[in-house]
């Protein structure tokens, strides 16, 4: 088992982990933002306990990576990923990514080298694009995401509060079993990394168009999502990325939160492993 920095091509320092055998099937994990490779603590442990290599880095300006004020666009994450998957001589590999890491995921895999990518989970994902738009009129408002900014500028450690305690894991819908830690160690991760960097990310996972990365992927892909995602909603998220995908399954979970991967591990994990093993 090891962590480590990788240093991509414009010099930015990325923070990864990699445990388990080296000769086994790699799993790669894509946090959403704002937050880390810890995101997927609970996963890496689960695949690593059935035999498999698990990675998760630190997207650029999250988390350990640096700080940087530059790089923090759709195209650079897919770049990021393809030199530490050169770095870490990663082969058929099933990447899987949430939310804002489902884009990652998208854009990366639609570009891979041949041999790198075997197949990819959707969790929660913001393809095709989250944006309203002529193309997209079901798209959430541009004031959205400005409302996002706003709060990141005026007091990020309370906005970093107010997400996880909310929208993100359903909190906020009657009866929710809360959980403290989920709500804390969601700031945690926020707050170790870069408001910059985070700031920039808002466009990136809002604006980005995210269809012909779809149309492109010829790998298995399974779409998972909450039908009681707050964050991105399911119908211009699921419902139209799997209907552009050409080897796509979705599977739809009633009364389940953006963040149903922290709140309902073992229902997610047994879908994801049932995958990975098909």
């Amino acid at each position: 088992m090891s962590t480590g920095f990788i240093t991509t091509s414009d010099g930015t320092k990325i923070f990864y982990k990699d445990w388990g055998p080296g000769d086994a099937q790699p799993i790669v994990f894509h946090h959403g933002w704002p937050l880390s490779a810890d995101d997927w603590d609970n996963q890496m442990l689960f695949f690593l306990n059935e035999g498999y290599r698990v990675i998760a880095h630190d997207r650029r300006g999250h988390g350990r990576s640096d700080q940087t004020d530059r790089g923090n666009d759709m195209d650079t994450y897919a770049l990021d990923v393809a030199e530490l998957a050169a770095a870490l001589n990663l082969r058929n590999a099933v990447h899987i990514g949430h939310s804002t890491g489902g884009g990652e995921v998208a854009r990366y895999v639609a570009r891979a080298s041949a041999g790198r990518v075997a197949k990819a989970a959707l969790l929660g994902a913001v393809p095709p694009i989250m944006l309203r738009t002529a193309a997209n009129p079901e798209g959430l408002p541009m004031e959205v995401f400005d409302g996002f900014r706003s709060a990141l500028v005026a007091n990020r450690a309370q906005f970093f509060i107010d997400v996880p305690a909310g929208p993100f894991y359903g909190f906020n819908r009657p009866g929710a079993k809360i959980s403290q830690g989920l709500i804390d160690n969601w700031w945690r991760q926020g707050m170790a990394g870069g408001s910059k960097a985070q700031y920039d990310c808002i466009k990136a996972f809002s604006e980005t168009d995210f269809t012909e990365d779809l149309r492109r992927i010829q790998a298995p892909v399974l779409v998972l999502h909450g039908e009681d995602d707050q964050v991105v909603p399911i119908a211009d998220s699921a419902h139209k990325a799997i209907q552009l995908l050409r080897n796509g399954t979705l599977k739809t979970y009633p009364g389940l939160s953006h963040g149903m991967f922290a709140t309902h591990p073992d229902v997610i994990n047994a879908d994801l492993l049932a995958f990975v093993k098909a």
